[in-house]
């Protein structure tokens, strides 16, 4: 089955980008239209991140949202047989700070987010970074996906790291030089194991690992952001966030973090996955102290 679906999308990825953009220009139809497609917690999620906007404002990001999540799909599967002319062409970036660390020796730990698109952020990377990169994934629940996009993420360098089973893929790389990149706005699976912070002004869980493995290694930390210049185009934006971690107290990198996050969004609040269940947990006193 794995070929099957394979040989079709690497079919469809052969077609001009534009003529793929038509293909994005009916999925935004059929999911926001037709199937209404989590459209409601696309819109509660924007309520508690934007009250003072107008319901017509919020619609009017919610329909932009698909249409960049369609186009996140549809740029996905051009993936399948572009050349890195095509993402050299699509992707830039400023990777002094980056660069400069690792000059240093030191390996670097980089917090990102479900910012589109972070698909083509991934490929671009090791074109310019001489260095390993490892990008920890969560394996989809479909294997036939799981195996497609895992030849994707993996075309061009990237080495990937399951998050199911993150401490064993690691050890191989123990004692090495890299750069690691983490979805750090993942919403953990239970509210007891989460720091919890302020974000968009709610008590938010945020997952624990990327602060504690940064301060376990004392690993420079680098928050990375995406900007849509236009459709197609992308700019990506890298921050050093702290250059020794274990100096922070427990918690204190995630709420930078989560600063860091709710800044871009409200800059370009239509690039993010609105989608995700981000306030799915409610704070209760046993969940410990607000960061």
């Amino acid at each position: 089955m794995y070929y099957i679906v394979f040989a079709i999308f690497y079919l469809i990825s052969l077609l001009p980008l534009q003529v793929l953009y038509l293909l994005s220009d009916l999925g935004y139809f059929i999911v926001y239209h037709v199937a209404g497609y989590r459209k409601a917690v696309v819109l509660e999620n924007l309520t508690i991140a934007f009250p003072e906007k107008t319901e017509e404002d919020r619609v009017k990001i919610t329909k932009q949202f698909y249409k960049n999540f369609a186009d996140t799909f549809i740029e996905t599967i051009k993936f399948l047989s572009a050349d890195k002319k095509f993402f050299a062409k699509r992707f830039s970036s400023d990777y002094t700070v980056v660069q400069e660390l690792l000059a240093s020796g030191k390996s670097i730990q980089l917090h990102l987010g479900h910012n589109f698109n972070w698909e083509l952020a991934n490929l671009t990377f090791p074109f310019y970074i001489q260095h390993k990169t490892l990008v920890v994934y969560k394996p989809l629940n479909n294997k036939v996906f799981n195996r497609l996009f895992y030849y994707i993420r993996s075309r061009f360098g990237s080495q990937l790291i399951a998050s199911t089973r993150m401490a064993a893929e690691m050890m191989p790389h123990r004692g090495t030089q890299y750069i690691i990149a983490l979805i750090a706005d993942q919403s953990p699976q239970v509210g007891t194991k989460a720091y919890w912070v302020d974000f968009f002004g709610r008590p938010t869980a945020f997952i624990k690992g990327p602060d504690g493995s940064a301060r376990r290694n004392n690993y420079p930390v680098v928050f990375n952001h995406f900007t849509k210049m236009k459709r197609g185009y992308y700019h990506g934006h890298n921050e050093l966030a702290t250059a020794t971690p274990r100096d922070l107290p427990e918690g204190e990198l995630t709420r930078m973090y989560a600063v860091f996050l709710e800044r871009v969004m409200k800059e370009q609040p239509d690039m993010w996955l609105w989608s995700h269940r981000r306030w799915k947990w409610e704070w209760r006193e046993e969940y410990g102290l607000i960061k």
